[in-house]
């Protein structure tokens, strides 16, 4: 529509596919007004709010994102044990685990390919790329399927989704240079390809973090245990929020998202992130708390807790068949000796949290504002002063008898007491005229609240929940 180049545009971070987000963009010489224009042909997109920038938004700079989720039809023994949880979510946190969708969703997670790319086995990786999968969509399996039986590379790109970036890349290296697995895998967009090896150091971080929490719990700083040095304090979050992008990724791998080739060694280097180990005078000085511990991701350029912990990288990777140290092919792009490495936080508390309970009847009302509808309200607010301002308003005759108009003065003043007298965050929702009244009433909590980046609010909400983020799990539901 503006005949520009997608390397025009810049942003902080990438969002989840499925949610209502606003994000600031930056576009490289283009009008307002331009831009504006194409609110009339873009569907399930708005953009405004423009104002100019000297320096384009890059991947890494994005520092946090504030969420609001709503959770309906909760089913709870009491209302008390739904607000003690959703007060202990935010006076506790949560264990700070990379997300589901770190790992995709299919039935081949994407640490697998990781792994195999680890261990330089270039055909297997492919293989997972490109081979059928349980719970694919039909049309996507019997393509895939289709390949696999065929080998018709030709036949599979005029039918393969264009979605799926990384089979095309592959097949499309095949028909240049058929057989060479290596260059097929590297045809793959930077970012995307990166991932699999990121997600494999995801995997491992996940895998630590629960053996430390399951070893020494959720309230106690151990001797050998890692975190920033308390002198850096101001630098930190920032610090791991870009170390984390630049090796760790703070993308989000998805199995049908269209992936620019955005090459994350573009990004600023960070040096000289001071983390020290914990030893006994820590201990006793109660210097630190369980808030500042840290693990890492593995690298070239970090440390691992001098306890168990550390060990528990080495022993699981080499069970995979990988070293954490060196690399058993010549692809350094595939080797987690030639990454840097990250640290993050294991325990992560939400910041400015709030919680609310509300009742509803009506499934079709919505339970929360988004930005958009907040634009449109104040937009529609601002018409209808303009049009009172156009217009003589006529005074309304109130056609009632006495009797109705002091039934509704009873009933106002009821409400009004209520709301004044709530104090415990329940709200009841305003249903519309034509709502279904013969709905039971049903319970939901509302959250906001904001997190730093590469931090998953599906994290937060399975500690809440207490609930399994599995791919198995999640597959039983639906």
């Amino acid at each position: 529509m503006l005949g520009t180049k997608p390397r025009s545009f810049g942003f902080a971070g990438t969002k989840d596919k499925r949610s209502v987000s606003t994000q600031r963009v930056t576009v490289f010489k283009q009008r307002a007004s331009r831009l504006a224009a194409l609110n009339d042909k873009l569907i399930g997109i708005k953009v405004g709010n423009f104002c100019h920038v000297n320096d384009p938004l890059v991947l890494g700079q994005l520092q946090g994102n504030r969420f609001t989720i709503t959770l309906r039809s909760i089913i709870a023994e009491t209302e008390d044990i739904v607000r003690a949880s959703a007060t202990a979510l935010g006076e506790n946190g949560f264990i700070n685990y990379f997300g589901l969708q770190r790992f995709g969703s299919s039935s081949v997670p994407t640490h697998f390919i990781g792994a195999a790319l680890l261990r330089g086995e270039w055909k297997a990786a492919v293989s997972m790329i490109l081979d059928p999968r349980e719970g694919e969509k039909d049309v996507t399996k019997n393509i895939r399927e289709y390949y696999k039986e065929s080998s018709d590379i030709e036949g599979t790109l005029r039918r393969l989704p264009r979605y799926l970036v990384a089979e095309r890349a592959i097949l499309n290296c095949f028909q240049r240079n058929p057989g060479n697995y290596l260059q097929a895998l590297l045809a793959i967009p930077r970012t995307l390809r990166m991932m699999y090896v990121h997600s494999y150091q995801s995997y491992l971080w996940n895998h630590a973090a629960s053996m430390r929490v399951q070893k020494y719990g959720y309230n106690q700083v151990v001797v050998g245990d890692l975190v920033y040095c308390k002198e850096q304090e101001t630098d930190k979050e920032m610090t791991s929020s870009l170390l984390e992008f630049e090796d760790g990724s703070d993308n989000v791998i998805s199995d049908d998202i269209h992936l620019e080739d955005t090459s994350i060694a573009d990004l600023p280097e960070v040096r000289n992130t001071s983390v020290k180990v914990i030893n006994e005078e820590d201990i006793d000085a109660e210097k630190y708390t369980i808030d500042d511990i840290i693990l890492p991701l593995p690298g070239s350029r970090i440390s691992y807790p001098l306890n168990d912990i550390g060990k528990i990288y080495h022993d699981l990777a080499k069970k995979d068949g990988i070293s954490l140290t060196e690399s058993v092919h010549n692809s350094k792009e595939f080797s987690l000796s030639n990454l840097t490495g990250a640290y993050r936080k294991v325990f992560q508390k939400p910041k400015d949290f709030e919680w609310e309970l509300l009742k509803y009847r009506d499934t079709n009302v919505p339970l929360a504002e988004t930005d958009w509808d907040k634009i449109a309200k104040s937009c529609d607010a601002i018409n209808a002063r303009e049009s009172d301002k156009a217009k003589q308003i006529k005074p309304q005759i109130d056609c009632r008898s006495e009797t109705d108009k002091h039934d509704d003065e009873i009933k106002l003043s009821a409400g009004n007491e209520d709301a004044k007298g709530n104090k415990g965050g329940d709200i009841q929702i305003e249903e519309p005229l034509n709502a279904t009244k013969t709905q039971e009433s049903q319970m939901a909590l509302k959250l906001s609240f904001t997190l730093p980046s590469s931090c998953y609010a599906t994290m937060a909400i399975r500690e809440l929940l207490k609930t399994s983020t599995s791919v198995a799990f999640h597959k039983a539901l639906s």
